[in-house]
Order: C-alpha cells, then sequence, then structure tokens
C-alpha cells in the first residue's frame, strides 16, 4: 500500500491501541468484574454528569473507561493512556474511616504510577465546566510528562 493512509488491524479484546500497558493493567476476577458492572448501572447523578463529558473521547481524544477494576480497588473514571484516575465523592467520603480508605487507595494508585484527581459531586454538579477544566489540565500534563 502506498501514501500514508493504513488501516490498523482490528484490536483484540482488552488491547490499549497503542499505548503501553503499565502495572495497572493486571487481570481482575469475576468478583470485580461483577462489582464494577452494578456500579455502572447504578451512577450517581454527578457521575452521569461527568461521564457524559468523558465518554466517547471527548476530552483531548483521550479515552476513558467508568467503574473500571484497578488491583483490589474499582475507580469511578480511568484514562490509561493520560495515567489518569478521576473520582466523584459522596458525602461519605469525608467520614473519616472512609477519608482513610481513601487515602490508602490513592497511595496504591500512585504506587501504580497513576495520578488521582477527586471531586466532591456537589462540586462536580454546581460548578462542571470547572472541574472538566481541571481534568483537561491534568490529561495535559500527563501526555507531556509520562511516568
Amino acid at each position: 500500500m502506498s501514501g500514508g493512509n493504513r488501516i490498523s488491524p482490528p484490536l483484540r479484546k482488552g488491547d490499549l491501541g497503542g499505548f503501553e500497558r503499565g502495572p495497572f493493567m493486571r487481570e481482575y476476577g469475576r468478583v470485580l468484574k461483577d462489582a464494577s458492572r452494578e456500579l455502572r448501572k447504578n451512577m450517581t447523578e454527578a457521575e452521569q454528569r461527568l461521564w457524559s463529558h468523558l465518554r466517547g473521547k471527548q476530552l483531548l481524544g483521550v479515552q476513558f473507561y467508568r467503574q473500571k477494576p484497578i488491583g483490589p480497588y474499582i475507580v469511578d473514571f480511568f484514562a490509561p493512556g493520560a495515567g489518569l484516575v478521576v473520582e466523584a465523592d459522596g458525602s461519605q467520603h469525608r467520614e473519616p474511616e472512609n477519608a482513610r480508605r481513601d487515602e490508602e487507595r490513592d497511595r496504591f494508585l500512585v504506587g501504580e504510577e497513576l495520578r488521582v484527581l477527586r471531586f466532591d459531586n456537589y462540586q462536580i454538579l454546581r460548578d462542571t465546566d470547572a472541574v472538566i477544566q481541571r481534568i483537561i489540565d491534568a490529561i495535559q500534563e500527563g501526555l507531556r510528562n509520562p511516568p
């Protein structure tokens, strides 16, 4: 085939299409897979609002996945190409025990060479544009400075 027009072969299931498979891309078990599926069916209003902006590579052409298992955790939104996790936190995350678990989870994700952005549900619903801009900034930073 001459010229620059070439069609790439279809991706195999689970292939990231040009993105390196990092340490965070591990197989996960049926329990996490089923829990992830349930969470996708029952998203909060804030998660739905955020997903409407993240889905379909709307932000700088970056693919996001929702309710994605990473290690022993399920993250709200994950962009492997940008090494970015986005969490939409409800009021229960302010309780001391839940805040401690969030810190533990964030340490794990950072250890997997991922960056984590957390937004309060109220912030997502009240100031969606500012939240989206912060995500865009984080994507650009991740694309400029990969791990």
